[in-house]
């Protein structure tokens, strides 16, 4: 029993990799037929890892996998619900921790501060019944084939690099702030922030919000 849970908990980590990788490259190439510009859409300055993607992926795993076989109409409003709340709640404590959020729907109708809009939450609604009902199962069969101790270790890996990652983002901000106040940087690392994750790079990655 704890083994299965273990292995559902493995499943889900890796749904939250897959999702955040193929979010990063739908919202690319959206932006690029959209704009016709590249825009690297990653939460993190080291790799294509869009987080709201993969935390949308295991919520509505979550929730909807019972919902699997239930109508279309059913599970486009649990993603419909789901998904803006989560989206409203992620751009809110962006803002609260960092200062600022990756995207703003002011300009959208139907919009609620900016935060959440109708347009993207019915997206998010059809995302919800191709996920569960076309992706989510084949990706679970191909998922359970993987060897345990080689998923876990793997697993093991990618958390402590997004979590480097993760240092490094922040670090980046930090120093690209500074930089902007005429602030030398004070040592090697600081230089290689400045000449490698600079304020150019990050208003590229957070839509010029940063």
């Amino acid at each position: 029993m704890k083994k299965d849970l273990k292995f559902n908990l493995l499943i889900l980590f890796y749904i939250f990799i897959i999702a955040s990788v193929a979010g990063w490259f739908i919202e690319g190439l959206w932006t690029l037929i959209k704009k016709g510009v590249i825009i690297n859409h990653s939460a993190v300055v080291i790799g294509p890892f869009n987080m709201i993607y993969g935390v949308a992926a295991v919520l509505l795993t979550i929730i909807l996998h019972k919902f699997e076989n239930s109508s279309k109409i059913k599970i486009f409003i649990l993603s419909f619900i789901s998904c803006s709340i989560l989206e409203y709640l992620m751009s809110y404590f962006m803002e609260l921790i960092f200062g600022f959020t990756a995207w703003n729907y002011s300009k959208k109708i139907l919009n609620i501060n900016g935060r959440i809009s109708l347009f993207y939450s019915l997206a998010w609604g059809i995302l919800g019944i191709i996920w569960i009902k076309y992706c989510y199962p084949k990706l679970v069969n191909i998922l359970k084939k993987m060897n345990y101790k080689v998923g876990v270790n793997f697993a093991i890996f990618l958390t402590i690099f997004l979590l480097l990652d993760g240092v490094i983002t922040i670090n980046a901000m930090d120093r690209a702030r500074k930089f902007e106040l005429g602030i030398p940087p004070q040592n090697k690392y600081e230089e290689f922030l400045d000449k490698t994750f600079d304020s150019k790079y990050l208003k590229n990655m957070f839509n010029n919000n940063w």
